[in-house]
């Protein structure tokens, strides 16, 4: 079956479905002359926290940002470290770098490439000591431990109850990156109900960089959090530090977010409902299209507690480069999410980690490979990449059986 062209990911088609009202905003923007903060960016605030079930939002200019404010505004301090897990993208770490800390890592669980709760456990419990304060102290790094990122990659949250049960077991204070996890819901078995990602830690931080499931028409980016304390200093870091104007309080940053992206963020927070629903309809249809194709790769892991938002939909295959080439000849748009580790870039060599450190993440990132997905992704597109997926499996699983009878004949 030939393929013209199936893309990896489709910003156009929900932006010309909502030209009209999106115009409105810049209309409105150019007319108030309201390029910086004001109401729309108040207005997005208010929104956003009621989408996450959240009491607070202050939203910056980037997801870098806010996870850099919230680390800083939640308390981390310079020499600190802040464990983490390596298979992210490198923005994680640079905002614990950038907010003065230290990274430090522990391996994600093989099925869902999350913080395994079972290796922040280990590494609290045998790589960590206390001092005569009773600080909690890296034996690594002799600096003094006070904060855990666990990180919803790819549309699903980690395993928070374990988490926080940690983190408050050993007075760590969570930070959730929810880059990627916009109206991704957890099930606490703790608490009996449903939390949406950003109503769990002590804040989170969102990304809203174009291809996110909520995206901006630029840069964006906010911090939740159900403190207002906390909040409060979060925007005074996102503005030179100022609690009122020219009064600063603190050195802070240029993080304020546009007028106008505000604006297009609230236009398009109407919609995340159901692009989110059309995602995990379209993780649906690829899961029982791949079982009716004998499961030619591995498919994502959902556990009963989680309700992913699919912002990939990341899959695994011993011969990924082979079947990344053999899914672009047929016009078929891909991605690795992520190649290497950060334990193992040439930006972290001096945290002196070495090959094997992370097996599970090692492992995973030699295998794992992204296929279109998007709320208009159609079901004869999603039927057409699996038909290329399955017929690359047999023609590898018969390759080695035609080689072997040539070499007996010969």
């Amino acid at each position: 079956m030939s393929v013209s062209s199936i893309p990896f990911l489709d910003l156009v088609t929900p932006h010309l479905e909502l030209e009209q009202e999106l115009t409105k905003v810049f209309q409105q923007v150019v007319r108030t002359a309201g390029f910086i903060g004001g109401p729309m960016v108040e207005n997005f605030e208010k929104s956003f926290a009621a989408f996450c079930q959240s009491k607070q939002c202050a939203a910056v200019n980037s997801g870098t940002d806010a996870l850099r404010f919230a680390l800083t505004a939640a308390g981390v301090r310079s020499g600190d470290v802040v464990v983490t897990v390596p298979n992210t993208f490198i923005a994680t770490t640079e905002a614990i770098s950038q907010a003065g800390a230290l990274p430090e890592f522990v391996d994600v669980d093989a099925r869902t490439y999350n913080m395994d709760p079972e290796k922040l456990r280990e590494y609290l419990e045998h790589k960590c000591t206390r001092d005569s304060s009773g600080r909690l102290i890296s034996r690594r790094s002799s600096r003094p431990v006070t904060a855990v990122i666990p990180v919803h990659l790819y549309g699903q949250m980690a395993d928070m109850d374990a988490i926080l049960e940690l983190a408050d077991e050993y007075g760590l204070i969570v930070i959730e990156d929810a880059c990627q996890a916009h109206g991704a819901q957890y099930f606490s078995r703790k608490q009996d109900r449903w939390f949406t990602a950003g109503a769990m830690g002590r804040a989170a931080a969102f990304s809203f960089y174009p291809g996110k499931n909520l995206g901006a028409c630029g840069e964006a980016g906010a911090v939740t959090t159900n403190d207002e304390a906390l909040a409060a200093k979060v925007r005074m870091i996102r503005d030179h530090g100022q609690a009122k104007k020219y009064y600063h309080d603190v050195e802070g940053y240029n993080g304020r977010l546009d007028s106008l992206q505000a604006g297009i963020l609230q236009v398009k927070l109407q919609y995340l409902a159901q692009w989110n629903g059309q995602r995990r309809e379209r993780a649906a249809e690829y899961n029982r299209l791949f079982e009716a194709a004998g499961r030619p790769i591995t498919t994502p892991f959902e556990p009963s507690w989680s309700r992913a938002v699919h912002h990939l939909y990341v899959v695994r295959s011993e011969n990924r480069d082979g079947l990344m080439a053999a899914l672009k000849d047929q016009g078929i748009g891909t991605g690795i999410h992520y190649p290497i580790p950060l334990h193992l870039q040439e930006a972290y060599h001096f945290l002196n980690y070495t090959r094997g450190a992370f097996p599970v993440t090692e492992k995973s990132a030699a295998e794992i490979v992204s296929l279109p997905m998007f709320p208009h992704l159609t079901a004869a597109q999603q039927a057409a990449v699996v038909d290329a997926t399955r017929r690359f499996s047999e023609r590898e699983s018969t390759e080695p059986a035609v080689l072997a009878a040539g070499q007996r004949n010969s």
